[in-house]
């Protein structure tokens, strides 16, 4: 019969524990290098809603989707093309797309709008700025917005965030856009070859600079931006959602070989990374993760993604920045 621990000599304990102590040791560190300890890796299938196949949300997924394959294995990531903003943010409020880039009026006037979905919207990241570009022959006699009037003027697809600002730019010129001009619904895919052949005056288009199809199209043509500033004011005051319009210069070496003799006058607008209330804030903060980290990589050959910033990127305004993005930049904060 086996006597009593409370009975064994003192020295016959104390051998006895530190000798239990030594096994429940080893079997944690066993467990420890058996068992995944933290958050489990994120995993699974994800939907990126980008842009038109030529502009800039496009080439920003696609290189994103590849930071992800490396800083996140286990995330399957399918870009789907888009008409731009408008269709982005629908998109992701009814779940058929996980995330998308949107700018920030966009995001106002959706809100406002009350649209499916619109309150189930969240923020991961201020991303660039869209700058934009009034596109037309050099030698056109087109000098403002206002001199587009009787012409055919390329307006950005009925989704984009391309067809809400041109709408209100033209409207703050004092045109009508549907019936002061002949509108043009086409994105920046399309739009280059169309002013090339003449069968548009001009168009509209609101992007990363430089956008590689107006820096293409200058190499082939000569080509001239118009300058929009002087239309700054009027568009602020025409309504909530005009608060992210800012005034901004595009610089003569944006597009080299533009007509254009000094820097352009225009209007800017704030990129967000957007998604929703919905999805798994470990994977939202993994891929705010991979965006920062890989600003510098992306950037390399989108050039606005070098405009990135740590210290800008946490200001979603207008959306409630996602719990999973905020997890993030907390986990970075000095």
């Amino acid at each position: 019969m086996h006597r009593p621990f409370s009975r064994l000599p003192r020295s016959r304990r104390r051998r006895a524990l530190l000798g239990a102590v030594a096994v429940l040791a080893a079997l944690g560190l066993v467990l420890w290098w058996l068992l995944p300890l933290g958050r489990p890796e994120p995993a699974g299938p994800l939907t990126f809603s980008t842009g038109v196949r030529t502009g800039v949300y496009q080439r920003y997924g696609e290189l994103l989707r590849d930071a992800m394959a490396r800083d996140l294995p286990k995330v399957d990531v399918r870009l789907v093309s888009s008409e731009g903003s408008q269709q982005n943010l629908a998109r992701v409020a009814s779940g058929e797309a996980d995330f998308t880039i949107a700018t920030a009026d966009a995001v106002a006037t959706y809100e406002m709008d009350r649209k499916p979905g619109a309150d189930r919207l969240r923020g991961c990241a201020r991303l660039y700025d869209d700058y934009v570009q009034l596109v037309v022959p050099a030698d056109s006699p087109v000098r403002s917005a206002a001199d587009l009037r009787g012409k055919r003027v390329a307006v950005g697809q009925p989704g984009s965030g391309v067809r809400l600002l041109s709408d209100r730019l033209l409207s703050a010129a004092g045109l009508d856009p549907a019936k002061d001009v002949t509108p043009v619904s086409i994105g920046i895919d399309r739009m280059p070859g169309e002013l090339e052949a003449k069968r548009i005056d001009a168009f509209f288009w609101s992007g990363g600079l430089p956008t590689t199809a107006v820096r293409e199209l200058s190499e082939r043509s000569e080509i001239r931006l118009v300058p929009l500033g002087d239309l700054v004011g009027a568009l602020q005051r025409t309504g909530p959602t005009a608060r992210y319009y800012r005034a901004a210069v595009i610089q003569q070496d944006a597009y080299k070989l533009a007509r254009n003799t000094s820097a352009v006058a225009t209007l800017a607008v704030p990129n967000l990374l957007v998604t929703t209330d919905r999805t798994d804030p470990a994977l939202t903060e993994g891929l705010t993760r991979t965006l920062i980290d890989n600003r510098d990589r992306i950037g390399g050959q989108v050039h606005a993604a070098q405009l990135v910033d740590l210290r800008t990127a946490i200001f979603t305004d207008p959306l409630e920045l996602h719990e999973g993005a905020a997890r993030y930049y907390r986990s970075v904060k000095p």
